[in-house]
């Protein structure tokens, strides 16, 4: 026993914010944005939480599943840009949503939503749900320094969510964690104290570009590879890769390595930047809409992050 999704949503606030606009704040411009990452635009929150934002990308799910929001057995969220430390964002969603049930938050950064199809996948194999709501959900506009381009350009904000029933659909996964914070590290920040002494980073994203990319190449080819031969797949047996959206040079590189088409890869980052934890489930909301994905197409969703932490799994639709 594992799950099946029965259904998908997202939401993204209305704001959009163009290259353009962008090279109005720092030294920038539409063609340095697009040749390095991608990104051609993203949503900004002016005033949602993300925790609102959860909120409404599970209702969309909830929605689309045809799932009534009482019939929810266990909330998993993820975010790395909560407005608090406590309450947790999975707290803040049940809250605004009205439900009673249990709820946990898990930080795995932009690898989060596949943590959390693991994660669920074990209260449905223990029978301890039925139906389970699955978000991420990120305000990424709150913790970029929006005077470095190197940075602030890349990151928008948005959630997605699935809700999984029990089901047969989830086949494979695979998980690598290398701790560290020389590559990834987004600090709070730090209150004053007599008793600590070590220097304060400011509390936005700081992070290595290059060695970034070379583990996001690496974890995807790695990944991908090793649950296929685990499995006796090919890549022709996947309909669709749906990969973590940080970077469209680092999808179009990985696609080159694995020597599969680009057209594989389902990509959005152009038009919503990179949304961490809810890259994958805003892409899928979208194939789902597209009428792209059909019942029993193999989908393997690849991610990476901060941690420095990868994973991936193959879901049957």
């Amino acid at each position: 026993m594992s799950f099946s999704i029965l259904g998908t949503g997202m939401y993204v606030p209305p704001r959009i914010v163009t290259n353009e606009d962008m090279s109005k704040i720092v030294d920038t411009n539409d063609e340095w944005i697009m040749q390095r990452v991608g990104v051609k635009e993203r949503h900004i929150s002016e005033h949602e939480t993300a925790a609102e934002m959860g909120c409404k990308a599970a209702l969309a799910a909830l929605e689309n599943s045809g799932v009534k929001k009482e019939e929810i057995d266990l909330i998993l969220a993820a975010s790395v840009s909560g407005e608090s430390i406590s309450p947790s964002v999975s707290c803040m969603i049940q809250n605004l949503l009205g439900v009673h049930c249990m709820t946990m938050d898990i930080n795995a950064a932009c690898s989060a939503f596949v943590f959390m199809l693991e994660t669920a996948a074990g209260f449905f194999a223990r029978g301890r749900a039925k139906k389970i709501l699955v978000i991420g959900a990120e305000r990424l506009s709150r913790i970029v320094d929006w005077e470095d381009r190197g940075t602030c350009v890349i990151f928008g904000d948005g959630a997605g969510a699935v809700v999984l029933g029990e089901g047969d659909n989830y086949l494979d996964s695979v998980f690598d964690v290398k701790g560290g914070d020389n590559v990834i590290d987004i600090p709070q920040f730090q209150g004053k104290s007599p008793f600590f002494h070590r220097e304060a980073k400011k509390p936005y994203i700081h992070m290595k570009g290059q060695e970034t990319f070379k583990f996001a190449v690496t974890a995807i080819c790695r990944d991908t590879k090793e649950l296929l031969e685990r499995n006796g797949l090919t890549f022709d047996d996947i309909s669709y890769i749906v990969p973590h959206q940080a970077n469209k040079r680092i999808i179009d590189f990985a696609s080159v390595m694995l020597k599969i088409p680009k057209e594989k890869f389902y990509v959005n980052i152009d038009r919503y930047g990179n949304t961490s934890s809810a890259s994958i489930p805003i892409a899928l909301d979208e194939m789902n809409h597209k009428g792209l994905l059909k019942r029993g197409d193999l989908l393997l969703l690849p991610a990476f992050g901060g941690g420095l932490a990868s994973a991936a799994c193959i879901v049957r639709w």
